[in-house]
Protein backbone atom coordinates (compact mmCIF):
# COMPACT_ATOMS: atom_id res chain seq x y z
CA UNK A 1 0.00 0.00 0.00
CA UNK A 2 2.85 2.35 0.77
CA UNK A 3 4.34 1.74 -2.72
CA UNK A 4 1.00 2.42 -4.34
CA UNK A 5 0.60 5.59 -2.33
CA UNK A 6 4.09 6.77 -3.28
CA UNK A 7 3.38 6.18 -6.99
CA UNK A 8 0.09 8.00 -6.68
CA UNK A 9 1.78 10.94 -4.98
CA UNK A 10 4.45 11.00 -7.69
CA UNK A 11 1.88 11.00 -10.47
CA UNK A 12 -0.13 13.68 -8.70
CA UNK A 13 2.92 15.91 -8.30
CA UNK A 14 3.87 15.42 -11.96
CA UNK A 15 0.36 16.28 -13.10
CA UNK A 16 0.36 19.38 -10.92
CA UNK A 17 3.80 20.37 -12.26
CA UNK A 18 3.40 19.56 -15.95
CA UNK A 19 -0.36 20.03 -16.59
CA UNK A 20 -0.12 23.83 -16.89
CA UNK A 21 2.95 23.52 -19.13
CA UNK A 22 1.23 20.91 -21.30
CA UNK A 23 -1.91 23.03 -21.62
CA UNK A 24 0.19 26.07 -22.52
CA UNK A 25 2.17 24.01 -25.04
CA UNK A 26 -1.05 22.76 -26.70
CA UNK A 27 -2.39 26.30 -26.95
CA UNK A 28 0.94 27.52 -28.35
CA UNK A 29 0.96 24.65 -30.87
CA UNK A 30 -2.57 25.32 -32.13
CA UNK A 31 -2.12 29.08 -32.35
CA UNK A 32 1.40 28.73 -33.76
CA UNK A 33 0.29 26.41 -36.56
CA UNK A 34 -2.36 28.91 -37.64
CA UNK A 35 0.10 31.77 -37.54
CA UNK A 36 2.69 29.74 -39.49
CA UNK A 37 0.13 28.89 -42.20
CA UNK A 38 -0.95 32.52 -42.44
CA UNK A 39 2.64 33.76 -42.66
CA UNK A 40 3.39 31.20 -45.37
CA UNK A 41 0.36 32.39 -47.37
CA UNK A 42 1.45 36.01 -46.94
CA UNK A 43 4.93 35.08 -48.14
CA UNK A 44 3.41 33.37 -51.19
CA UNK A 45 1.34 36.47 -52.02
CA UNK A 46 4.39 38.69 -51.60
CA UNK A 47 6.43 36.46 -53.92
CA UNK A 48 3.66 36.53 -56.51
CA UNK A 49 3.55 40.33 -56.47
CA UNK A 50 7.36 40.39 -56.68
CA UNK A 51 7.19 38.33 -59.86
CA UNK A 52 8.56 35.05 -58.54
CA UNK A 53 7.78 32.32 -61.07
CA UNK A 54 5.02 29.77 -60.56
CA UNK A 55 7.55 26.96 -60.82
CA UNK A 56 9.53 28.02 -57.74
CA UNK A 57 6.95 29.87 -55.62
CA UNK A 58 5.22 26.73 -54.21
CA UNK A 59 8.60 25.32 -53.21
CA UNK A 60 9.62 28.50 -51.41
CA UNK A 61 6.25 28.74 -49.66
CA UNK A 62 6.53 25.12 -48.54
CA UNK A 63 10.11 25.69 -47.37
CA UNK A 64 9.05 28.73 -45.36
CA UNK A 65 6.10 26.86 -43.85
CA UNK A 66 8.26 23.90 -42.80
CA UNK A 67 10.90 26.19 -41.30
CA UNK A 68 8.30 28.04 -39.24
CA UNK A 69 6.80 24.78 -38.00
CA UNK A 70 10.20 23.43 -37.01
CA UNK A 71 10.83 26.56 -34.96
CA UNK A 72 7.38 26.16 -33.44
CA UNK A 73 8.17 22.55 -32.46
CA UNK A 74 11.33 23.69 -30.67
CA UNK A 75 9.35 26.38 -28.85
CA UNK A 76 6.66 23.93 -27.76
CA UNK A 77 9.26 21.44 -26.51
CA UNK A 78 10.92 24.24 -24.56
CA UNK A 79 7.59 25.19 -22.96
CA UNK A 80 7.05 21.59 -21.83
CA UNK A 81 10.48 21.61 -20.25
CA UNK A 82 12.48 19.41 -22.58
CA UNK A 83 16.20 20.13 -22.41
CA UNK A 84 17.00 21.14 -25.97
CA UNK A 85 20.66 22.06 -25.46
CA UNK A 86 22.17 18.67 -26.26
CA UNK A 87 19.71 17.99 -29.05
CA UNK A 88 20.40 21.33 -30.73
CA UNK A 89 24.16 20.76 -30.44
CA UNK A 90 23.89 17.37 -32.18
CA UNK A 91 21.57 18.82 -34.80
CA UNK A 92 23.95 21.71 -35.45
CA UNK A 93 26.92 19.35 -35.85
CA UNK A 94 24.95 17.18 -38.27
CA UNK A 95 23.84 20.23 -40.22
CA UNK A 96 27.42 21.47 -40.44
CA UNK A 97 28.60 18.11 -41.80
CA UNK A 98 25.80 17.97 -44.34
CA UNK A 99 26.49 21.56 -45.35
CA UNK A 100 30.13 20.77 -46.08
CA UNK A 101 29.16 17.71 -48.11
CA UNK A 102 26.60 19.67 -50.14
CA UNK A 103 28.52 22.93 -50.37
CA UNK A 104 28.31 23.14 -54.17
CA UNK A 105 24.64 22.21 -54.28
CA UNK A 106 23.77 24.71 -51.55
CA UNK A 107 25.56 27.51 -53.40
CA UNK A 108 23.64 26.61 -56.57
CA UNK A 109 20.40 26.54 -54.56
CA UNK A 110 21.08 29.99 -53.08
CA UNK A 111 22.01 31.32 -56.52
CA UNK A 112 18.79 29.87 -57.97
CA UNK A 113 16.72 31.66 -55.37
CA UNK A 114 18.50 34.94 -56.15
CA UNK A 115 17.90 34.48 -59.88
CA UNK A 116 14.20 33.84 -59.33
CA UNK A 117 13.87 36.79 -56.96
CA UNK A 118 15.85 39.42 -58.89
CA UNK A 119 15.15 37.97 -62.36
CA UNK A 120 18.26 38.85 -64.42
CA UNK A 121 16.51 36.67 -66.98
CA UNK A 122 13.35 34.59 -67.23
CA UNK A 123 12.04 31.67 -69.23
CA UNK A 124 12.00 32.52 -72.94
CA UNK A 125 14.82 35.10 -72.83
CA UNK A 126 17.81 34.88 -75.17
CA UNK A 127 20.95 35.02 -73.05
CA UNK A 128 24.68 34.44 -73.18
CA UNK A 129 26.09 32.69 -70.11
CA UNK A 130 29.63 31.34 -69.81
CA UNK A 131 30.15 32.18 -73.52
CA UNK A 132 27.15 29.99 -74.36
CA UNK A 133 24.28 31.55 -76.32
CA UNK A 134 20.74 30.24 -76.28
CA UNK A 135 17.15 30.55 -75.09
CA UNK A 136 16.24 29.98 -71.44
CA UNK A 137 13.96 26.96 -71.26
CA UNK A 138 13.67 26.73 -67.47
CA UNK A 139 15.13 28.24 -64.29
CA UNK A 140 15.43 25.43 -61.78
CA UNK A 141 16.54 25.31 -58.16
CA UNK A 142 20.11 24.26 -58.93
CA UNK A 143 20.51 24.85 -62.67
CA UNK A 144 19.38 26.98 -65.59
CA UNK A 145 18.37 25.07 -68.72
CA UNK A 146 19.39 26.80 -71.97
CA UNK A 147 18.64 25.54 -75.49
CA UNK A 148 21.05 26.70 -78.18
CA UNK A 149 20.00 27.54 -81.76
CA UNK A 150 21.52 24.15 -82.68
CA UNK A 151 18.99 22.44 -80.35
CA UNK A 152 21.64 21.54 -77.78
CA UNK A 153 20.49 21.58 -74.17
CA UNK A 154 22.91 23.33 -71.80
CA UNK A 155 22.61 22.76 -68.04
CA UNK A 156 24.34 25.73 -66.40
CA UNK A 157 24.84 25.68 -62.59
CA UNK A 158 23.17 28.73 -61.08
CA UNK A 159 26.31 29.61 -59.11
CA UNK A 160 28.13 30.10 -62.43
CA UNK A 161 25.44 32.58 -63.45
CA UNK A 162 25.73 34.62 -60.27
CA UNK A 163 29.54 34.66 -60.35
CA UNK A 164 29.86 35.49 -64.06
CA UNK A 165 28.61 37.98 -66.62
CA UNK A 166 25.17 37.37 -68.12
CA UNK A 167 24.18 39.02 -71.39
CA UNK A 168 20.40 39.22 -71.70
CA UNK A 169 19.45 39.94 -75.31
CA UNK A 170 15.73 40.03 -74.50
CA UNK A 171 15.81 42.54 -71.63
CA UNK A 172 15.16 45.58 -73.83
CA UNK A 173 12.81 43.76 -76.19
CA UNK A 174 15.21 44.06 -79.16
CA UNK A 175 18.83 43.30 -79.93
CA UNK A 176 21.48 44.68 -82.24
CA UNK A 177 23.04 42.09 -84.49
CA UNK A 178 26.76 42.58 -85.13
CA UNK A 179 27.83 41.31 -88.57
CA UNK A 180 31.04 41.90 -90.51
CA UNK A 181 31.61 42.21 -94.25
CA UNK A 182 34.89 42.86 -96.09
CA UNK A 183 35.44 45.31 -98.94
CA UNK A 184 38.56 45.89 -101.08
CA UNK A 185 40.46 49.14 -100.58
CA UNK A 186 39.87 50.32 -104.14
CA UNK A 187 36.08 50.03 -103.81
CA UNK A 188 33.88 53.03 -102.89
CA UNK A 189 32.62 52.74 -99.34
CA UNK A 190 29.55 54.99 -99.85
CA UNK A 191 28.54 52.73 -102.75
CA UNK A 192 28.95 49.55 -100.69
CA UNK A 193 27.17 51.13 -97.71
CA UNK A 194 24.16 52.06 -99.85
CA UNK A 195 24.04 48.53 -101.28
CA UNK A 196 24.06 46.97 -97.82
CA UNK A 197 21.46 49.40 -96.43
CA UNK A 198 19.25 48.70 -99.43
CA UNK A 199 19.42 44.99 -98.77
CA UNK A 200 18.69 45.47 -95.05
CA UNK A 201 15.48 47.28 -95.97
CA UNK A 202 14.40 44.20 -97.91
CA UNK A 203 14.63 41.99 -94.81
CA UNK A 204 11.14 42.17 -93.32
CA UNK A 205 12.22 41.32 -89.78
CA UNK A 206 14.89 44.02 -89.55
CA UNK A 207 13.44 46.87 -87.49
CA UNK A 208 13.17 50.32 -89.05
CA UNK A 209 13.68 51.99 -85.67
CA UNK A 210 16.36 52.15 -84.47
CA UNK A 211 17.83 52.42 -87.96
CA UNK A 212 20.48 49.89 -89.07
CA UNK A 213 24.09 51.01 -88.81
CA UNK A 214 26.76 50.39 -91.45
CA UNK A 215 30.28 51.75 -90.95
CA UNK A 216 33.98 51.03 -91.33
CA UNK A 217 35.13 49.07 -88.31
CA UNK A 218 38.78 48.38 -89.11
CA UNK A 219 41.44 47.91 -91.78
CA UNK A 220 43.39 44.72 -92.34
CA UNK A 221 46.18 43.80 -94.75
CA UNK A 222 43.86 42.89 -97.60
CA UNK A 223 40.52 44.63 -97.14
CA UNK A 224 38.34 47.06 -95.27
CA UNK A 225 36.25 45.54 -92.48
CA UNK A 226 32.69 46.85 -92.50
CA UNK A 227 30.39 46.57 -89.48
CA UNK A 228 26.73 45.80 -90.28
CA UNK A 229 24.45 46.32 -87.27
CA UNK A 230 20.71 45.94 -87.77
CA UNK A 231 18.16 45.81 -84.94
CA UNK A 232 15.65 42.99 -84.60
CA UNK A 233 13.59 40.94 -82.15
CA UNK A 234 15.54 38.26 -80.25
CA UNK A 235 13.43 35.36 -81.59
CA UNK A 236 14.32 36.35 -85.18
CA UNK A 237 18.09 36.33 -84.61
CA UNK A 238 19.24 33.36 -86.66
CA UNK A 239 16.66 33.71 -89.41
CA UNK A 240 17.71 37.32 -90.00
CA UNK A 241 21.40 36.45 -89.59
CA UNK A 242 21.36 33.99 -92.48
CA UNK A 243 19.09 36.09 -94.71
CA UNK A 244 21.25 39.21 -94.42
CA UNK A 245 24.45 37.42 -95.38
CA UNK A 246 22.67 35.72 -98.29
CA UNK A 247 21.28 39.01 -99.57
CA UNK A 248 24.60 40.87 -99.22
CA UNK A 249 26.46 38.16 -101.14
CA UNK A 250 23.90 38.27 -103.95
CA UNK A 251 24.00 42.08 -104.02
CA UNK A 252 27.81 42.13 -104.22
CA UNK A 253 27.61 39.74 -107.15
CA UNK A 254 24.98 41.88 -108.88
CA UNK A 255 27.04 45.08 -108.45
CA UNK A 256 30.37 43.39 -109.29
CA UNK A 257 31.88 44.17 -105.89
CA UNK A 258 35.25 42.41 -105.63
CA UNK A 259 36.95 40.94 -102.58
CA UNK A 260 40.61 40.42 -101.64
CA UNK A 261 41.56 36.80 -101.02
CA UNK A 262 43.84 35.98 -98.09
CA UNK A 263 46.38 34.28 -100.38
CA UNK A 264 47.36 37.58 -101.96
CA UNK A 265 46.25 41.01 -103.04
CA UNK A 266 44.78 39.95 -106.36
CA UNK A 267 41.09 40.85 -106.66
CA UNK A 268 38.49 38.28 -107.62
CA UNK A 269 34.81 38.30 -108.36
CA UNK A 270 32.07 36.92 -106.08
CA UNK A 271 29.98 34.11 -107.47
CA UNK A 272 26.22 34.11 -107.26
Amino acid sequence: MEDIQSYFDLITSMVIEYAPRLALAIIALVVGLRIADRLAKMAGSGMKHAGVGDDIRPFLVSFASISLKVLLAFSVASIIGVDMTSFIAVLAAAGFAVGLALQGSLSNFAAGVLILLFRPYKTGDWVEVEDKFGKVEAVQIFNTIIVTPGSKTLIVPNAKVIDGVVTNYSKKGLIRMELRVTMPYEESFPKVRDIILGELKQVSKVLEHPEPEVGIENFDSHSVLIAVRPYLLPDDFWEVHFEIYERIKAAFHAHNIKVAYSEGVELGTIGL
